[in-house]
């Protein structure tokens, strides 16, 4: 194997990840693969089909499960046992993070993209990073062959605590426009039940990928927060073969769309951190969607206290030891997946 792409595929924390300049190998089947940067890798098939597709992991570094799924699939790629089909970037997006073992190194970058890395005088590598990936998604997604194209964008995460509901995908802000049947069934094929639907712009990642590009983009949460090599990926299968299957161009036969097979939330509440003194009213072993109900105390922020506005208020993704004006918690409540405004 090339060493380059040899060097690509170590992904233990004390590679330094010093590839800096863009690199080439053309496999056997005319497939040509660029490595633009450390963890940036182009996928680019000779007559390439009418997708281009981003799959992403490690904009939090200890998020290991999906690092492994997207590893995997590469070395396949590399090594000819992975067909592809359309146009792919992998993103491994903060392998500084990786190195360290931890979720990020000096800030959140998923907080970071959509220019937020520029606004305030703060330079570290995570907004450096997120600057330079921005940049590669506008590279990849603008050099595309004309013609009539579809553009996918799947971010995949793990969650820091236990989940009530394992898998859950993070429907980006649509700004009006309907949300995708298709893809609905896309994650339910990635065994991905539970929708969240954002209602309103966000810093995230798929966030700037759908709202600059058009992209079909999501985030994907796949699981719990575990160490390399303790994952047990029984447990993500059925995400990697769809994914496999999805730049392969392999027919994915979804079946009828059945609302009933989906579980999907909106927003109710988004809790930032203001106060030094912050802290959540339940323990930190609590799961993800676990409901409260209206006038229960969720978390208090100084002299600020924040109540559940619903009966069964979900609670999301809660952290108090966020820095200061991030968000430490979001509740959700769910809404009947008919009622949402298909295409």
């Amino acid at each position: 194997m090339n060493k380059v792409f040899s060097d690509f595929l170590s992904w233990t924390r004390e590679h330094e990840w010093g590839c800096n300049e863009s690199h080439d190998l053309t496999l056997s089947d005319g497939t040509k693969l660029s490595v633009w940067d450390s963890g940036v890798l182009e996928v680019t098939p000779q007559n390439p089909g009418h997708k281009d597709i981003i799959l992403s992991c490690a904009v939090h570094g200890n998020e290991t499960a999906p690092i492994e799924i997207c590893r995997d699939i590469i070395n396949d790629i590399v090594n000819e046992k992975q067909q592809v089909t359309h146009r792919t970037l992998f993103l491994i997006a903060n392998p500084a993070s990786i190195n360290e073992g931890e979720r990020f190194v000096e800030e959140n970058m998923n907080r970071l993209f959509s220019g937020a890395h520029s606004q305030g005088e703060t330079k570290n590598k995570e907004r450096e990073r997120a600057a330079k990936i921005e940049s590669y998604v506008e590279r990849f997604y603008q050099s595309a062959p004309e013609g009539t194209r579809e553009r996918l964008h799947y971010d995949l995460h793990t969650a820091i605590r236990d989940s009530k509901r394992e898998k859950f995908a993070v429907y980006p802000f649509t700004h009006g426009a309907p949300y995708s049947r298709h893809q609905l069934q896309f994650l339910l094929a990635c065994g991905v039940d539970t929708v969240l639907l954002n209602q309103a712009p966000t810093t995230t990642f798929s966030y700037f990928s759908a709202k600059q590009f058009n992209a079909q983009a999501f985030t994907v949460e796949l699981g719990k927060v575990r160490p390399f090599g303790e994952n047990d990926r029984t447990k993500f299968a059925a995400a990697e073969n769809t994914l496999r299957k999805l730049i392969a161009e392999v027919q994915l036969d979804f079946g009828l769309f059945e609302p009933e097979q989906l579980y999907v939330f909106k927003e109710a509440q988004t809790i930032n951190r203001t106060e030094q003194d912050f802290e959540l009213n339940f323990a930190d072993d609590v799961a993800n969607f676990t409901a409260f109900n209206k006038g229960d105390l969720l978390a208090q922020d100084g002299d600020k206290k924040h109540y559940a506005l619903h009966d069964g208020e979900h609670i999301i993704f809660p952290n108090a030891k966020v820095a200061l004006g991030h968000r430490a918690l979001l509740t959700v409540v769910r809404v009947p997946t008919e009622s949402l405004d298909l295409v």
